[in-house]
């Protein structure tokens, strides 16, 4: 046997929730009889001692009061079966890498090497079939595999020395047909006209058979992902088929090409084709003078605006910036990993261009994921499968990072079956004296940061490229990337800060094509040395060092005088830099290996980017008869609310959408849901700017549009309307839609060849130019994804627009109705012959919409959508549970009629008659909860039940479980406590480590309250960084008074239990110490938000006040009573007087306070919980709108046990709380009503005055 330890970790019976929700998916979605299913964590540990082994075993790889933890075996009853799942070799394993990150702070000189994989237990009768059934549905062969149940004798990899680079021998010489044999082989996302064009340029330039690496960097340096080469296709001999609709496509069609001629002329370079299609719209608008504020660079980045943004009375200039990416391909055979990297690469664009990404959309598109099992296509996962991890794998990756996801939708069509739609969308700014852009020059340096390079993502950009079957699907696993969130917040960090953006001359993300795209982009003339570039393992050849997609690395262009400069600072952010290029005066691309150059290609031959293509558009025209807009007329007011209510595109998604955090950064001026319930779904997201310093009224908008049902009876319409409703929604809010600012996404079958298939992006992109041209906005970015088919199926031809806007936060407002008595009114935009809007007359409205916002007179909005007026009406009602009372002249098709583009607004009934533009009055608001047309009467409840009943099994708001309210029991006996060194400015230290995401919240809190702040990240690279990161912590321990331990995922929230990394730190003999000497000597406080609770109940500090190990008893705070994360505002309410953080408030006090968590659940035996009522030591309990302590999920988002919601140390002076008290802030939720502070920051601040 070799030195492999062996250890599962298995929760006990009351906290093992995802054991039971796999229990329960078995028994009702795959219709097995299974008795019994047990989860259990596989880790294999290596290179430990038995001194570091013993230690981890209680707090890094369990924890003892939730945790059963065996050693080699585990005990097994008769009839169980088992079988354990692990990652194939090359994907990232963020537990087992988290668990080795802990284990090192045990011991910085060992170098632990760790293997997880999960382990399922299944007990029932069960024939070698089903099991096999079980197996599949936890095994996605694209990422994961069944292991050996042996343990193996050594973790330690021994990679085999990689062969040189091949060269192609014969290639430029090759005949037709071998040659054509040999692209079948090669398996090339490029046609074999590139193909043949890179024969004719190697034997007629180059005179020389190329390397296999250079094969490999053309095939991805052209693939449609990197050049768009469907987009830049030239479209010949443009048909319209014949059809009432035809008239508005062919004059759209006209107006184009006299624009195209006007805009290139005399210019024999420039083709009609889809790109020029899309941006012709900009650019004419661009002439004529409506596109002042868009920035201009070579680098393109994102979509970028300058904006004069006033911070404390002081205006300076802003970029503000925004992208939207797909990952469809990847998410629909990884969902988890797809996902997550397509938040991943939206935030890589802006951050490459030096933007701080801030607030976060996510707007999906799949198949029903209510059907059964049995009904998923073959070689595909099941939809439900689909959503909910690519759910899971975007939101762990938002969350990780510390983005503010502000509006998350999912769309269903039938179609998207063929390849789901994944699609993020991010804004950024900074500002623009911090954003240097400049070109490359000769002798520039070319420094990579961030995450080291693997196998994963071989062949990203040109899998999403390339053809799907059910074959294909099994070969694709290192396509994906895993994502490592952590890496990409230090590099945001590091970017934030203004000397180092400053030192950066061009940057670019490591997105499709890896080093030679990314670092290929960056001049003209490079020369690339690989065997520098940091590799996750050994073994890697030069063709994937040169093509490996993985993910969170930068590429930065430096003046070599500032190198080591950047090099320093991107340690202090324990971030790993290194020098690989160099920018040379000659224009080749040269890549290097083991000293040997692979790759020395021409910039001039490169950028032909293949072959020219060709192709010929034949544009279906939309059929009169049963046209989109030709709408049944439900029988009774009954069957229309209900039927509306609980379609799939208008029903709740309130599972889903609290999974992502809304409200970190401290800036969502509108979270997802408003009103006193939580109830009212925005439509669009508003943020604050992200000012680091000093504070500003900015604030920025985004929302979406697109109807798949619209689209697909006609792409021109659909395109037209997707922008109509996205500015729509965004004049809903408050925006002026003057200001708006566009980007698409356009995702559409595979096309091939055919004209028919070409005809419906042209037609959508038609729209597109019709609408833009129409309401005088431009789109200034966007994002194709043209390989939308799956054997014989294809996705509904979709564009999406997203709309963007920059306006002052007083002047916001949000849907839920605000006050019985109030009138609300419909109000139209008129439509002509063709159903098109008329845009004269809709800008008419927008400009009143915005200008009745601004004096006050519409207390609430909503852009009319899916589900027509109904859908407005009873959603606005929600969030404040009011009711209505239909006028008499409403009619049901009023209330169902499909009206995009137009709205339904609340006002006071003497402020009516200042609307000045046609209207229908829809009714009144009244206190009854219940909608009231005619002699028909549905109660809110009834409404509500059948809105948040279909996708309640899909994505659950409630699990199993008490809902009822538990006592209050409220602690008065507390004295005022003061320190005894008074200190007009006391200093506060917090600290950083992977992971953390909450300290620029946190920090500003204390700043606000008048505290200095101490802020060090803690370096885990080596075992000297974390020698010295513990000296700078116990400094920075000595010279404060305050410790916080801030919110965030601290290494990922893994192994298996939050804030191990912090924990495991402060266990550290010296830091340990200097804690209790503030505590103890110095009279200091402590105070622990969130994962910085997390840490404080790991490591003693509370309940007990002190550094202990935990033990079985001891309280503890674990995963959510529901399985997942959850994010929405809770209502907390102070319980006692004990603790001097909540001096300046009084017992009784509620509080409305963002909570954001996955393990938040706070559990302890009832001696313990009792002592700790009877001591004062329960600060705060979750309340419902009564005032009185709940297990009702409503409200104690978690389950904690008695509602607790913070705890403090015996004397107080220590107090852990999951709720995020430091996200407050003017403007800040909005929609949520209540007093957001608790004066927690003031109360520490004044304790040392």
């Amino acid at each position: 046997m070799g030195q492999v330890k062996r250890v599962y970790v298995e929760k006990k019976q009351d906290y093992a929730i995802k054991a039971k929700e796999l229990l329960e998916e078995v028994r009702q979605y795959l219709g097995l009889d299974v008795e019994n299913i047990r989860v259990l964590i596989r880790y294999d540990v290596e290179n430990v001692s038995e001194e570091s082994y013993q230690k981890a075993l209680g707090t890094v790889f369990s924890e003892p009061p939730v945790d059963e933890v065996y050693e080699e075996a585990f005990p097994a009853e008769e009839g169980e079966t088992a079988f354990s799942v692990e990652f194939l070799p090359g994907q990232f394993d963020q537990r087992a890498d988290s668990a080795q990150q802990c284990l090192k702070l045990l011991n910085e000189s060992e170098e632990p090497v760790i293997r997880s994989a999960t382990t399922y237990v299944v007990k029932g009768a069960l024939s070698e079939d089903e099991m096999g059934q079980i197996k599949d549905y936890c095994i996605n062969p694209v990422d994961s595999r069944e292991s050996s149940e042996e343990k193996p004798d050594t973790l330690v990899m021994e990679f085999e020395e990689p062969e040189d680079v091949k060269i192609v021998e014969g290639f430029r010489d090759m005949d037709e047909q071998p040659f054509k044999e040999l692209y079948d082989f090669l398996n090339l996302a490029m046609t074999f006209k590139d193909f043949l064009h890179i024969q004719k340029h190697f034997k007629e330039e180059e005179q020389r058979d190329p390397s296999m690496t250079e094969i490999r960097v053309l095939d991805t340096y052209w693939s449609d992902h990197c050049r768009h080469t469907t987009f830049s296709t030239e479209l010949k001999n443009i048909k319209f088929q014949e059809g009432f609709y035809r008239a508005p496509l062919e004059a759209t069609y006209e107006q184009y090409m006299l624009d195209h001629k006007s805009i290139f002329q005399g210019r024999k370079d420039k083709f009609v084709c889809l790109m020029d299609l899309a941006l012709m719209a900009m650019r004419r608008l661009k002439r004529e003078g409506a596109l002042n504020d868009m920035e201009e660079s070579e680098e393109i980045n994102a979509c970028s605006i300058v904006v004069p943004v006033s911070i404390d009375g002081e205006e300076e200039e802003w970029l503000v910036s925004f992208k939207n990416e797909t990952h469809n391909h990847p998410t629909e055979i990884e969902p988890f990993g797809g996902a997550a990297t397509c938040l991943g690469g939206a935030i890589r664009d802006p951050l490459s261009g030096r933007s701080y990404v801030y607030q976060a959309m996510r707007v999906t598109g799949a198949g029903d994921p209510t059907v059964p099992l049995k009904d998923t296509l073959k070689g595909k996962l099941p939809q439900r499968k689909i959503v909910t991890g690519a759910a899971h794998g975007y939101s762990s990756y938002g969350n990780q990072i510390g983005l503010a996801t502000g509006f998350v939708d999912e769309i269903y069509h039938p179609d998207y079956v063929a390849k789901r739609m994944e699609i993020g969308a991010v804004m950024g700014a900074a500002p623009r004296k911090n954003v240097v852009r400049e070109s490359s020059d000769p002798g520039d340096i070319i420094v990579l940061l961030g995450g080291r390079t693997g196998r994963d993502g071989c062949g990203g950009a040109t899998g999403s490229s390339k053809v799907h079957t059910e074959e294909s699907i099994e070969t694709c696993g290192a396509e994906v990337q895993k994502g490592n969130p952590p890496t990409e917040r230090k590099i945001q960090r590091l970017f934030r800060r203004k000397e180092v953006s400053r030192l950066i001359k061009k940057c670019n993300d490591f997105g499709a094509g890896g080093v030679s795209v990314a670092i290929g982009e960056l001049a003209d003339g490079l020369k690339i040395d690989l065997d520098k570039v940091p590799k996750k393992y050994a073994g890697l050849d030069g063709t994937e060092l040169a093509i490996s997609e993985s993910q969170e690395r930068m590429a930065v262009v430096l003046d070599p005088k500032d190198v080591d400069q950047f090099l320093a600072f991107s340690e202090e952010e324990n971030l790993e830099a290194v020098a690989v290029a160099v920018v040379t005066e000659e224009p080749r691309l040269v890549l290097s290996w083991r000293g040997k150059e692979i790759v020395n290609l021409s910039r001039a031959f490169l950028d032909t980017n293949g072959a020219h293509q060709e192709n010929d558009v034949y544009v279906e025209i939309p059929h009169r008869v049963s046209s989109f807009f030709d709408k049944e007329i439900p029988k009774s007011f009954t069957e229309a609310c209900i039927n509306t209510l609980k379609d799939l595109n208008v029903c709740s998604k309130k599972g889903l959408v609290e999974m992502f955090d809304s409200t970190i950064g401290a800036g969502s001026v509108t979270l997802p849901y408003g009103g006193k319930y939580q109830m009212t779904p925005v439509q669009t997201m508003v943020a604050k700017l992200p000012v680091l310093h000093g504070k500003t009224d900015t604030v920025t908008m985004m929302s979406y549009g697109f109807d798949p049902y619209l689209s697909k009876w006609s792409p021109f319409h659909g395109a037209v309307y997707a922008i109509t409703h996205s500015i729509a929604k965004i004049v809903a809010a408050g925006g002026d839609y003057k200001k708006i600012r566009l980007t698409f996404q356009e995702y559409f079958k595979r096309l091939g060849e055919d004209p028919e298939r070409w005809g419906q992006p042209f037609a959508a992109l038609l729209g597109a130019y019709h609408a833009q041209i129409g309401f005088g906005l431009a789109s200034i970015g966007g994002k194709d994804s043209m390989s939308g088919t799956f054997n014989d199926i294809d996705v509904p031809p979709t564009l999406v627009s997203f709309a963007v806007d920059v306006a002052d936060g007083k002047h916001v407002i949000t849907p839920e109705l605000k006050r019985a008595g109030n009138r609300l009114v419909r109000i139209c935009i008129p439509r002509d012959v063709y159903n098109l809007p008329v845009y004269s007359e809709a800008k008419k409205v927008y400009k009143r919409i915005h200008r009745l916002i601004e004096e006050g007179a519409i207390k609430s909005c909503y852009a009319i959508g899916f589900g027509g007026t109904i859908e407005a009406v009873a959603k606005m009602a929600f969030g404040n549970g009011l009711g209505v009372i239909f006028d008499q002249e409403v009619e049901i098709k009023d209330l169902v009629e499909n009206h995009y583009g137009s709205f339904v607004v609340e006002m006071d009934t003497r402020d009516i008659r200042k609307l000045a533009i046609p209207s229908l009055l829809l009714g009144e608001i009244t206190t009854t909860p219940e909608l009231v047309l005619g002699n028909e009467v549905v109660p809110l409840k009834e409404a509500a039940d059948a809105w948040t009943k279909p996708l309640e099994e899909v994505f659950p708001t409630r699990s199993e479980g008490s809902q009822d309210v538990v006592e209050t029991r409220n602690y008065t006996k507390g004295k005022a406590h003061f320190a005894k060194n008074k200190i007009a400015k006391p200093k506060v230290f917090i600290p950083v480590f992977p992971g953390t995401n909450c300290e620029y919240d946190s920090a500003r809190a204390f700043e606000d309250a008048g505290a200095e702040v101490i802020t060090k990240v803690f370096k885990n690279l080596d075992a000297q960084g974390i020698r010295d990161s513990v000296d700078e912590f116990e400094k920075a321990i000595k010279e404060s008074q305050m410790i916080m331990f801030p919110g965030g995922f601290s290494a990922g929230d893994e192994p298996e239990g939050s804030a191990k990394f912090f924990a495991t730190a402060f266990r550290n003999e010296k830091l340990k110490e200097s804690v209790m000497d503030l505590l103890n000597n110095r009279d200091g406080l402590v105070l622990g938000i969130c994962n910085g609770f997390q840490a404080l109940i790991k490591l003693g500090l509370v309940p007990e006040g002190k550094i202990v190990e935990q033990t079985e008893q001891s309280p503890t705070l674990t995963m959510n009573r529901i399985g997942r994360h959850i994010s929405k505002v809770a209502y907390t309410k102070v319980t006692s007087n004990l603790s001097p953080w909540f001096h300046e408030v009084n017992v009784g006090d509620i509080f409305s306070i963002p909570v954001s968590h996955g393990e938040g659940r706070f559990v302890a035996n009832d001696d313990v919980i009792k002592k700790l009522f009877e001591n004062g030591q329960v600060a705060t309990q979750y309340v419902d709108l009564n005032g009185d302590p709940t297990m009702n999920e409503d409200f104690n988002p978690n389950g904690s046990y008695y509602a607790i919601e913070g705890i403090t140390s015996p004397d107080g002076r220590v107090l852990g709380k999951m709720g995020h008290s430091e996200r407050m802030g003017r403007f800040v939720s909005n929609n949520i009503a209540g007093n957001k502070n608790q004066k927690i920051f003031l109360s520490g601040v004044n304790y040392f005055k």
